[in-house]
């Protein structure tokens, strides 16, 4: 695995840990937003809803649900969505079948 996937992973795994209330807090300064317009961070990708689901493993229907307010992401989700909007070519990298 590359250093960049490695790096990824290991900051996935830590925010996880976090946003389930196990890590301990003075250790970080980690802020994952209550909210999160996951619309917006497929459009600046210029992405479909099929491609975005795909390519980031999300199901279409889930993902409609939060483009339309219905839902909103689970803390560990909207980690792996700021993720996605911060360094989004990382993630595909990082994804991408071997």
């Amino acid at each position: 695995m590359s250093k960049v996937a490695d790096s990824i992973r290991r900051g996935l795994e830590e925010a996880v840990t976090y946003a389930e209330g196990r890590a301990d807090e003075s250790a970080y300064r980690v802020h994952v937003p209550e909210k999160i317009d996951v619309k917006a961070i497929r459009t600046r990708l210029d992405m479909t809803q099929e491609e975005f689901a795909g390519r980031f493993g999300f199901s279409v229907n889930t993902l409609r649900h939060w483009e339309q307010g219905s839902r909103q992401p689970e803390g560990p989700t909207r980690a792996y969505l700021l993720v996605i909007e911060r360094a989004p070519k990382a993630v595909q990298k990082a994804l991408r079948a071997v």
